[in-house]
């Protein structure tokens, strides 16, 4: 049976990846990017968010099988909030009633190992209040005092802590939806291309990011993961965070964390 499936990103990376594989196995993707997508809106404003969701509700008939938020942005810049979190947010939201709809409906998306690292916790705060402007300043002064290397790992510390607790709502599982994430280490994308440019980011990476298992994943391996997290023979999940990261959180973490 074709699924339909909306994915944010598909433009590149993770997101290509999984919309490839996707229409490979027979489902319908709507695809959601900045360009070169079936949507194509700006998930770091109220204004994109909302055509996205009201563009998505249309091609899918208002019945949706599937969501996957593949959509990111890295770097020391507040649009790491607005993206990362608020637009994963309104886009899942947003789509909620289409899935409620489906007989099977399953959405995921794309968390990160570097969410168990150091935040700014007033950022984090903002995001789980719902506060978009207050993250924003907040986010603007951290990079005034030179500690905007947190606004990413915060962003993605929100967006799983936000999945934790929406999971398991009435609304969510109480739906028969299924809501999980998959956490990657690093994953040779082209947001990532410039720290592998950079012969100290390299050594950054490493120390932080260490992955036994493989070492750095390709776009195609998330994707396997994702597949199978929005399938129908996924019953059970919900609120996971499955880290698809070579080992790098377990290595980081320890055994005492699980």
């Amino acid at each position: 049976m074709t699924r339909k499936i909306a994915v944010s990103g598909t433009a590149s990376g993770i997101g290509r990846a999984l919309a490839g594989l996707l229409r490979e196995q027979g489902d319908q993707v709507i695809g959601i990017d900045l360009k070169d997508a079936d949507v194509c809106a700006d998930l770091s404003t109220r204004d994109g968010r909302a055509l996205a969701v009201e563009s998505v509700l249309r091609l899918a008939g208002g019945v949706l099988d599937g969501v996957v938020a593949c959509a990111g942005v890295a770097g020391v810049t507040p649009l790491t909030a607005r993206v990362n979190y608020f637009g994963v947010v309104a886009l899942l939201e947003g789509l909620r009633p289409a899935l409620a709809a489906a007989p099977a409906p399953r959405a995921a998306v794309v968390c990160s190992i570097a969410g168990t690292h150091a935040v700014d916790p007033d950022v984090v705060a903002a995001c789980l209040d719902g506060d978009e402007d207050a993250a924003v300043a907040l986010a603007e002064r951290a990079i005034e005092r030179g500690a905007g290397a947190l606004l990413y790992p915060s962003s993605k510390s929100a967006l799983a802590r936000w999945l934790r607790r929406v999971a398991v709502t009435p609304e969510w599982a109480g739906t028969g939806i299924s809501l999980n994430a998959i956490a990657p280490g690093i994953v040779l994308t082209p947001m990532t291309a410039p720290l592998f440019a950079d012969e100290a980011m390299r050594a950054v990476m490493a120390t932080a990011v260490p992955m036994p298992l493989n070492g750095h994943a390709r776009p195609e391996a998330i994707g396997e993961a994702l597949r199978w997290l929005i399938s129908p023979a996924n019953t059970h999940m919900a609120g996971q965070i499955v880290y698809v990261d070579g080992g790098a959180e377990a290595t980081v973490r320890g055994p005492d964390v699980y």
